[in-house]
C-alpha cells in the first residue's frame, strides 16, 4: 500500500522519540510505500493534490531518512493519508482540514477523519464526558474565573489552543498574581479560557492513554513533572514512565473508545490525571516510542495493522 504522511519539516523531527517516524518505519517494515509532504504542499486545482516525495527510512536515529524528489499527486491516489502536522490549530491548519475533507469527497481515505478533527477541540472535548472530569469552567468572563478560583481554591488555567504545556498556570485563591494572570488568560474578557480544579494526583503523573481504533494500548505513559514544575508535558521537561493501565483508565477508555472510533478517529490520546479525564487529543497524538522502548509493546506496528484493516474493510 501507499501511505502519505503530512508532517512538520523532516529536519525538525527527532527520530529517537517521534511518533510519526515510528509509524513510518513500521509501515516500511511491512512492505508499504511511505511518502511525505508538509502542510504547505497541499493545494487544489481540479482535485486536491500534495507535492509529495517518497521516503527511505533507516533505523539509525542520527541518519534516519532519505527523501526523494517531490511530485504532485492527488490525495485520492493514496491508500491512506495521515495528517500528522502538530498544532497550533490556526487558520492554516483549519484550511488544511477543509482541503482534506474535500479530498475525502474525491475518494481519499484520511486519518484521523478531518471533520472529526475540526469538531474536537482537544481541551473542550472532555465536556462530552462529564462523568470523568474534574470541576471545569469555560468562559471569557474574568469575574466568573475569579469566582471559580474562590470556590475551588486551587485551579489550573489553560488556553483552548495551547499545546505541549504552553500557557498553563496554576492559581491559588490567595495568589497575589491571580488578577494579572486572569487578565492575561482572558485578555480582559475577549478570549475564552478553561479553568479546572487542580488535581493533586498529578504527583503520580499526567497519563497519556492511547486509543487505536477505539481500543486502548495496554500501557499508558505517565509524564512526571520535574521538581518545582506544575506541568508534566514532555515538551517542558517532564519525564515519561510507561505503566500498565489502571482500572479507572480502562473504564475511561472503554467508554470513550467506541464513540470516538465511530467518528473516524483512528488514533486518540487521552490525558488522565488520577481519576479524571483532562484532554482528548486528536490532531497528532504522541508517546509511541516511549511506551514501545520501555515495554516492548509494538505501538506503531499495532497502529499500522489497524490502519491496513480499516483500508481493506473500506472504512474512511
Amino acid at each position: 500500500m501507499k501511505f502519505l504522511f503530512i508532517l512538520d519539516p523532516l529536519d525538525s523531527l527527532k527520530a529517537y522519540k517521534d511518533t510519526s517516524v515510528a509509524m513510518m518505519r513500521a509501515a516500511q517494515a511491512r512492505g508499504h510505500q511511505v511518502l511525505a509532504c508538509e502542510q504547505r504542499d497541499l493545494h487544489s486545482r481540479d482535485r486536491v493534490y500534495a507535492n509529495a516525495g517518497r521516503l527511505s527510512l533507516a533505523d539509525n536515529d542520527e541518519d534516519w531518512v532519505r527523501a526523494h524528489p517531490k511530485e504532485p499527486a492527488a490525495l485520492a491516489s493514496f491508500d491512506a493519508v495521515l495528517m500528522r502536522k502538530d498544532p497550533p490549530f490556526d487558520m492554516e491548519y483549519l484550511t488544511s482540514v477543509w482541503l482534506l475533507s474535500q479530498a475525502e469527497r474525491e475518494g481519499a481515505r484520511v486519518y484521523n477523519n478531518p471533520a472529526a478533527v475540526r469538531d474536537h477541540n482537544e481541551k473542550l472535548g472532555i465536556l462530552e464526558f462529564p462523568q470523568f472530569i474534574a470541576p471545569t469552567l469555560v468562559t471569557r468572563d474574568p469575574d466568573a474565573v475569579h469566582a471559580f478560583i474562590d470556590e475551588q481554591r486551587d485551579v489550573i488555567l489553560k488556553r483552548l489552543d495551547g499545546m505541549g504545556g504552553e500557557s498553563i498556570f496554576r492559581v491559588h485563591h490567595g495568589d497575589p498574581n491571580r488578577y494579572v494572570i486572569v487578565e492575561t488568560m482572558t485578555q480582559q474578557g475577549s478570549r475564552s479560557t478553561m479553568a479546572q480544579r487542580y488535581l493533586p494526583a498529578i504527583k503520580d503523573g499526567d497519563k497519556r492513554v492511547l486509543l487505536i481504533d477505539g481500543k486502548a494500548v495496554p500501557h499508558s505513559l505517565a509524564r512526571m513533572a520535574k521538581p518545582g514544575e506544575t506541568r508534566a508535558n514532555l515538551a517542558v521537561g517532564g519525564q515519561g514512565v510507561a505503566q500498565a493501565l489502571t482500572d479507572r483508565e480502562k473504564e475511561i477508555a472503554a467508554a470513550l473508545g467506541p464513540v470516538l472510533a465511530a467518528r473516524g478517529l483512528l488514533l486518540v490520546g487521552l490525558d488522565v490525571i488520577g481519576d479524571c479525564l483532562t484532554e482528548v487529543n486528536v490532531t497528532s497524538p504522541t508517546c509511541f516510542r516511549e511506551i514501545q522502548d520501555q515495554t516492548g509493546y509494538d505501538v506503531a506496528g499495532s497502529f499500522i495493522d489497524s490502519l491496513v484493516q480499516k483500508i481493506k474493510g473500506g472504512a474512511r
